[in-house]
């Protein structure tokens, strides 16, 4: 085919510019963007040729051209044709170029395109492939991830009435787009977090980069710049040896190949099941299994093979391997330490103790289906099995200060024995206060709090307000204080008949305490 007249004519300034001025290829290359290897090209066969500058005033441009290249009828143009569908998936590879690849063509072809032909023969057989396989994707390194729009209906048992809906998570991998898909009981993070297991275990591997789009259950703060990850999508993918980039809000660009892959998916797997009826989400997911299949394993339209052979040879080698274990799923919350370092989950209802100097403190906890890990700054400082006993307390003598390391060698009786010493109504009112706590150990610090007031008050005086709190069912230490400071000790009761033996509903009696 002959060359068009603005490329003539840059032929002929190349050879006025090296032949009649004498300048260098790189300066040439620099004043008409031609590649120097080009104009390297064209000044030889300029000289092959036997021309000089400057160019006889009669020789026109198809003269010229075929001087420098040969005749310009197309049956003459013999060149090798490069394997653009190779050269396409080659591009994949990590480290790949596209002059590398011309490279290699000339070493076999040395009489094939110059570099500029080759790489613009290549840009239009690029542009006829599908947008899938288009982009510029390396291999192994991306998993895109998305729920498609449409739901999966789930019907009863008797296949009349639909019950419930799927949600049809989808990713696509890599260069091939090798597609996963199945149906989850709804977006929330523990089926979000599992079907990245099952894509990862499905795929043999796990990518380099997650691209999600902005959906709560892995973003929990969507932002252009710094969006922010769900501490549990993060710390799933860190396992997998992956990395978060969440797709920027409306670039659509960023996840392409997830909305062609939602898209293909809306197209083969709910329009190929829109007459069917699933009775539940596993019966529902077998079907999907098999069209993931059939779209993987059907032929390119212009590339060979399909999704899955291009997987098989260019993805697959560059996944990461997986881990020897599978995540273990886990939800990361955050929690204020208290006065008795302590930090209560308020999903179980329960308080775990942490190390005594983080009373106050800010901490993280990771509650997964066994354990509860408490972290302070990244730092690991509990761990506590997970108790199902609400409003109880699980506390490890390490994390106690000393002092309250001795109240572990207390008893109930021995503090009962203790509080006689002061009198009666002292050793009756310590009784009532560890009966009235749901675990006698609760009311410990209280009963020596009552106790050591005798120091203060006296021993007459404590007995006097022991008394009284016990008439009025008052068992805590703040009420005797207040009854003290306030002197209503020296004070008679107003029904010294009533009652002084507590009535509570976890009363235990005196032979609990023998």
């Amino acid at each position: 085919m002959p060359r068009p007249h603005t490329a003539m004519r840059k032929i002929r300034e190349v050879i006025r510019l090296r032949l009649g001025e004498g300048l260098s290829l790189r300066l040439i290359h620099s004043s008409l963007s031609i590649p120097v290897t080009t104009v390297g090209d064209y000044v030889r066969r300029a000289r092959n040729a036997g021309l000089s500058w400057p160019l006889p005033d009669d020789l026109s441009d198809d003269e010229l051209e075929k001087m420098l290249f040969g005749s310009t009828s197309p049956s003459a143009e013999v060149r090798p044709m490069p394997d653009w569908a190779k050269i396409h998936l080659e591009l994949r590879r990590p480290h790949v170029t596209l002059m590398l690849l011309w490279y290699e063509y000339k070493e076999a072809h040395p009489d094939g395109y110059g570099y500029s032909q080759f790489c613009e023969r290549y840009k239009r057989f690029a542009s006829k492939v599908d947008v899938v396989m288009r982009q510029s994707h390396k291999a192994g390194e991306k998993l895109w991830v998305d729920f498609s729009g449409g739901k999966v209906p789930i019907y009863d048992t008797k296949l009349l009435e639909v019950v419930s809906s799927a949600e049809l998570f989808v990713t696509a991998i890599g260069v091939s787009g090798l597609i996963y898909a199945e149906a989850l009981p709804s977006q929330e993070l523990i089926y979000w977090i599992d079907a990245h297991v099952r894509t990862f275990e499905f795929l043999g591997g796990s990518s380099h980069l997650l691209i999600p789009d902005n959906l709560r259950s892995g973003v929990t703060r969507s932002n252009r710049y710094e969006p922010e990850i769900n501490p549990t999508y993060a710390e799933m993918a860190a396992h997998y040896g992956a990395v978060v980039i969440p797709a920027r809000p409306l670039r659509p660009r960023d996840k392409s190949k997830a909305e062609n892959s939602v898209l293909l998916a809306q197209r083969w797997i709910l329009a190929r099941t829109r007459n069917e009826r699933f009775a539940s989400i596993s019966e529902a997911n077998i079907a999907i299994r098999s069209l993931v299949e059939q779209i993987n394993n059907r032929p390119f339209k212009v590339l060979p093979g399909s999704r899955r052979s291009v997987f098989e040879e260019i993805d697959k080698p560059c996944l990461l391997p997986l881990p020897q274990n599978r995540y273990e799923f886990a939800v990361w919350k955050t929690a204020r330490v208290g006065l008795d370092y302590h930090i209560e989950v308020r999903s179980e209802r329960h308080f775990y103790s942490v190390p005594y100097r983080l009373a106050k403190e800010k901490v993280d906890l990771r509650i997964s289906a066994k354990t509860i890990e408490i972290f302070y700054k990244s730092k690991r400082v509990a761990t506590h099995p997970k108790s199902q006993v609400r409003f109880g307390y699980t506390t490890d003598p390490a994390h106690m200060p000393e002092s309250h390391r001795r109240y572990l060698s207390w008893t109930p009786q021995r503090i009962i024995s203790w509080a006689e010493k002061t009198g009666p109504h002292t050793a009756q009112m310590t009784r009532a206060v560890m009966e009235s706590r749901r675990h006698p150990e609760q009311g410990y610090r209280a009963c020596l709090g009552i106790i050591r007031l005798g120091n203060s008050y006296g021993a007459e005086r404590l007995e006097a307000a022991c008394a009284r709190a016990l008439a009025i069912r008052s068992y805590s230490y703040r009420s005797i204080e207040s009854i003290l400071k306030t002197g209503l000790d020296s004070k008679p009761l107003v029904e010294t008949s009533q009652r002084t033996t507590p009535h509570h509903k976890n009363i235990r009696g005196a032979s609990y305490y023998r």
